[in-house]
């Protein structure tokens, strides 16, 4: 293998139209002619020899400095490897002919001790094929969807024809602000008035913040073997910035939302909780509907939908008074299937009070009649709630007939997932230890449980606080309620007929009784209604 060298030449031509090369005349000029380098590359698997050379460049020192690029890429092989030697001389030889920019030391070196087989970096688009191949057999199949989705819907139409070590931050940027700007384009569409943009958006749905940092994530993922393996220094992924994705908190129906929702339709929050009297309601008028005892288990364990769905007989101990949460029914667009829970935390004994068990019971009775009534007709599926024939049930339907029952019995709208969170709520503001209501749950962490419902269980507490103080009947009408009481029928004997022109008998002679405060005082050991002072409920919940 040679050392290279430089030289300088140009394209002029003779009187015959050919290149006359090193012997062209004006070469004397400093300033005529182009600068390249040349070096014979370590010979090609087949042995044949490979000198290559490369111009363009303004002056020697410009040519020097790229052979000298290809001399350290040469150099990273140890020696005596000869393979290796060879795989540097093929991803030169492809950068030469290609007309590239050469590579960087540093990245080839790194793929060298990673062992690659092709010292180069695939385009993203090889990447992503190969990463949804590989996940396709280690990931769950809703998990693959996902995946499947960011990457055709996101990823790939914006980074596939990027090399993965030339991936920088400003694509992310420039992905993200397209993504943002569909988005306005939906809205825009849809509140046009023109049915033709309207009919173009018609199945399209904004990203919000949550999706994109899923989308982020899911390229976070793709990238990781890479940096482990030392193929690339760092993850880009990490280092994009996004707008926050914050966890949409449960809000309470209290009464003052409820009269919105009945006045305009408007549910003022994404997530709502029915309080407990609302729930009741809801169980009252379901309770002669074949999927009653569904409704009961959800709302008083918090199973989510999907595993009150997929629930078995064989995992239901009525005499222990508990169910045992390991199986669930998931939707692959309309597809349904059986799975395991979501994660491991998700999997556990859930204990159920003595009414869920009778309830439990009565349901068992029933379906045993109707496995005896249809006999070889009946689908043996071992599901604790299944359709009149046995088979399983649809989640899509359950949510469907719950919404319509709500509907039905006047109630504010919830989703099923909703009563769910309303089980957690509930138990909370009835005085739950939190690590109890995170094991009933089933979250991985109890910082997910208090960052979700903290707040409103102090909504269900200072409502329970409004009912108490509304409870105790009174006749008159105290001053204090200009400072902010919650109910104007509170009286008080200060603002009775009896009282006017009293004066009272001070006998502490710093105290000037004459002195309008602007508000009068309350009979001594009356406590002053101060609204900063929380109940003892709602202390015990804070």
């Amino acid at each position: 293998m040679a050392s290279g060298s430089v030289y300088r030449r140009c394209s002029c031509r003779d009187g015959h139209g050919r290149v006359v090369g090193d012997g062209c005349p004006r070469l004397k000029n400093k300033r005529h002619g182009q600068w390249y380098f040349r070096i014979e590359l370590p010979p090609d698997a087949a042995g044949r020899r490979r000198p290559r050379r490369r111009g363009g460049y303004a002056s020697a020192t410009e040519a020097e400095t790229a052979l000298d690029r290809v001399r350290d890429l040469l150099g990273i092989a140890e020696p005596g490897d000869a393979e290796t030697l060879r795989k540097i001389g093929d991803l030169v030889s492809v950068v030469i002919s290609g007309k590239d920019p050469l590579p960087e030391v540093e990245d080839v070196r790194r793929l060298v001790r990673a062992g690659a087989q092709v010292l180069e970096h695939p385009v993203l688009d090889v990447v992503f094929t190969e990463f949804l191949a590989s996940k396709r057999r280690t990931v769950s199949r809703n998990t693959y969807r996902y995946y499947e989705a960011h990457v055709r819907l996101y990823l790939r139409p914006h980074l596939a024809r990027i090399r993965r070590d030339r991936l920088r931050v400003g694509h992310l940027d420039a992905m993200f602000e397209a993504i943002v700007e569909h988005n306005e384009r939906i809205a825009e569409y849809r509140a046009s008035g023109d049915r033709r943009k309207i009919a173009a958006v018609k199945w399209q749905r904004p990203v919000g913040p949550t999706s994109m940092h899923r989308i982020r994530e899911t390229l976070r993922t793709i990238l990781s073997p890479a940096v482990k393996q030392g193929l690339l220094a760092m993850n880009v992924a990490k280092l994009v910035e996004l707008p926050p994705a914050v966890r949409p908190k449960p809000k309470l129906w209290t009464p003052e939302r409820v009269q919105l929702w009945r006045r305009t339709g408007e549910v003022p929050y994404r997530v709502m909780v029915w309080t407990a009297e609302q729930t009741g309601r809801f169980l009252d008028a379901a309770v002669s509907h074949r999927l009653y005892p569904l409704f009961h288990l959800i709302a008083h364990t918090g199973l989510r939908r999907g595993e009150a769905c997929g629930q078995r007989r064989s995992d239901t101990h009525l005499e222990a008074g508990c169910i045992e949460v390991a199986n669930q029914i998931v939707q692959y667009g309309w597809e349904t299937a059986q799975s395991r829970p979501k994660t491991p935390s998700s999997e556990g004994i859930v204990a159920i009070d003595p009414d869920t068990v009778l309830v439990l019971r009565r349901h068992l009775a029933c379906q045993d009649a109707d496995k005896a009534r249809l006999g070889a007709d009946w689908v043996d599926s071992d599901l604790l709630f299944t359709e009149p024939d046995g088979s399983p049930l649809h989640p899509a339907d359950v949510a469907e007939e719950f919404a319509r029952l709500i509907a039905h019995a006047g109630l504010p709208p919830i989703t099923l997932h909703g009563l769910r969170h309303g089980a957690a709520t509930l138990a909370l503001s009835a005085g739950v230890d939190m690590k109890v209501v995170q094991h009933m749950l089933r979250h991985s962490s109890i910082t997910v449980t208090m960052d979700t419902y903290t707040n409103v269980a102090q909504e269900v507490a200072a409502d329970a606080a409004r009912k108490l103080a509304a409870s105790i009947p009174r006749t008159a009408v105290h001053p204090a309620r200009a400072l902010g009481l919650p109910s104007g029928q509170q009286r008080t004997s200060m603002d009775s007929a009896t009282m006017e022109g009293t004066t009272m008998n001070n006998t502490k002679p710093q105290v000037n009784t004459d002195e309008d405060l602007g508000c009068g005082g309350a009979p001594s050991g009356t406590r002053t209604p101060n609204p900063l002072v929380k109940s003892q409920l709602l202390c015990r919940l804070s």
